[in-house]
């Protein structure tokens, strides 16, 4: 850690000192039935088999309506087990199902060989039943601009938020009181018990640091390892982090153009940071007024652009298409980045379905919009680049139909000890949520990739980060340091330009990031 990471630090204690204690009781579990695993192996991951669980909808009422969860494995080989490994990729609302395949062969295959290594479909998602969607093609092109500089933008945003909350609640009246991360660590202890476990280890990335945290804090005494990497802040659930998301993006947008103009005899769009980032504006402007293609509006090149925020890997290919639209007057592959990077199928319509449902019942949300709209303006004037699109993107949470929960306090002396990573610019879950936690999680050790950007760091590329999560999940061995950070990686490179053009994004960074959740 440098500066600006000893300064997240201090400002990260602070936070952790404000939590609030809320009880979380974790509730009886129905007896598990045994699983039966049938061979689903892809090309990618030969291995894998498949399953599914019943559990209760409401687990307080283990007798009453089950709905089914869907289930991935990649057996041990060793000789000796550790148990099972469950993964989680985040969201809230990603399917975890190719993830258990990924994890299992990015690891070393000494360390993956120990283990189970358990991916599911959250209750809503993807194969798991009954699936949600809400609202199909909610995010059809080509959608209002998210800035509202108009009453009358303003209220076209208002109406489709609107609009998507009320489709939830006709569509999923009985189940979204039951779609939130505490019903969802109640299935992931059913899955526990239907493995025959007496304990699990647990590794989650996004979304899924906080799932591991809440699932830590009711049961204790079942976790065996727990590997938290790119965390949420557990104190800002869930409005409060979403803000705090918007200055961070803003920052990696400006580091994205600041790579750009280091590469000025590329992309042809200048040398100074500065104008670049007016041109991309100045781009954006153009869109608003006539979108490439007829698909990439002022919104789409938003949706375009921000997963550039979550991993450093895609600025080549976005580069190119920013370039390609203002220098040789060409959209085409502006058009083609928004189908790759950011187009929402029915898979996206289901995570992101989730993704309310869990976020919008969590935690208590404001109800008034003028707070919406006075803090998001506030952040506007600040870091413009996704205050709006986040803003739109939770407001369903304004009018959500089922009620709200109170957030879980993570705070935890009861664990073994616990390994969590966490990158020093992450844009997703900026730092300091990763410091917060380590704060609140005794016996927990922080590894950090000091000027790291990306959203999701480990079985990524960076050997160094990697080395600590191999021998952690081989022996439960931790580093321990004398400041913040109980270890220090250095950053992985930044991209280089594309030698020709590209149509595949494909490395096991790539590959990672293209399965980690939506937004978390």
């Amino acid at each position: 850690m440098r500066t600006r990471a000893a300064m997240l630090c201090a400002a990260a204690a602070v936070a952790a000192g404000s939590v609030t204690a809320v009880p979380a009781q974790a509730a009886p579990t129905a007896p598990a039935a045994k699983l039966t695993w049938k061979t689903c192996g892809t090309s990618d991951y030969p291995t894998l088999q498949c399953t599914s669980l019943k559990v209760p909808l409401d687990h307080t009422h283990p007798s009453g309506t089950q709905i089914t969860l869907a289930l991935s494995r990649v057996p041990h080989t060793a000789a000796t087990s550790q148990g099972p490994l469950l993964v989680n990729p985040g969201g809230p609302g990603g399917s975890g199902l190719t993830l258990a395949g990924f994890v299992a062969s990015a690891l070393p295959r000494s360390v993956a060989a120990q283990y189970d290594v358990i991916g599911f479909d959250p209750r809503g998602v993807g194969r798991s039943t009954p699936a949600l969607d809400c609202s199909p093609r909610h995010f059809r092109t080509v959608r209002p601009d998210t800035v509202p500089a108009t009453a009358a933008l303003e209220q076209k945003n208002l109406q489709r938020a609107q609009s998507f909350a009320a489709a939830c609640g006709r569509r999923y009246a009985s189940v979204l009181p039951y779609i939130n991360t505490v019903e969802a660590v109640q299935d992931m202890d059913s899955v526990r018990q239907a493995l025959g476990a007496q304990k699990i280890s647990y590794f989650g990335y996004s979304y899924g640091t906080y799932l591991g945290a809440v699932y830590a804090k009711l049961f204790p005494d079942r976790v065996r390892r727990l590997v938290l990497d790119s965390i949420v802040n557990p104190t800002g659930i869930w409005y409060e982090d979403n803000l705090g998301q918007d200055y961070a993006f803003d920052d990696r947008h400006r580091a994205l153009m600041a790579w750009i103009a280091r590469y000025d005899s590329t992309y042809r769009l200048g040398k100074d940071p500065a104008k670049v980032e007016a041109a991309w504006y100045a781009m954006r402007k153009a869109l608003a007024n006539k979108p490439a293609g007829g698909k990439v509006g002022a919104s789409e090149l938003e949706d375009t652009f921000i997963p550039g925020g979550y991993y450093n890997g895609y600025w080549p290919y976005l580069a190119q298409a920013f370039s390609a639209y203002v220098r040789d007057k060409n959209a085409e592959p502006l058009v083609e980045a928004y189908q790759h990077f950011a187009a929402v199928d029915a898979s996206g319509d289901n995570g992101y379905s989730v993704y309310t449902a869990v976020q919008c019942r969590d935690a208590s949300w404001p109800h008034s919009w003028n707070r919406w709209r006075t803090d998001t303006w506030g952040v506007y004037a600040k870091a413009p680049f996704m205050a709006w699109n986040n803003a739109w993107y939770n407001a369903p949470c304004a009018y959500w139909p089922a009620g709200t929960l109170k957030r879980v306090n993570i705070a935890n002396g009861k664990l073994p000890p616990t390994l969590l990573f966490q990158a020093t610019d992450d844009a997703a879950t900026p730092y300091p949520g990763g410091v917060t936690a380590h704060h609140l999680l005794a016996r927990s050790s922080l590894v950090v990739e000091d000027g790291g950007g990306n959203h999701g760091i480990t079985l990524s590329g960076n050997s160094c980060l990697d080395k600590y999560l191999s021998d952690y999940l081989t022996s439960g061995k931790v580093p321990h340091g004398t400041g913040t950070a109980d270890a220090v990686c250095r950053k992985s490179p930044d991209p280089k330009p594309l030698k020709a053009k590209a149509a595949s994004t494909s490395s096991r960074g790539s590959t990672l990031h293209g399965l980690l959740g939506l937004r978390r």
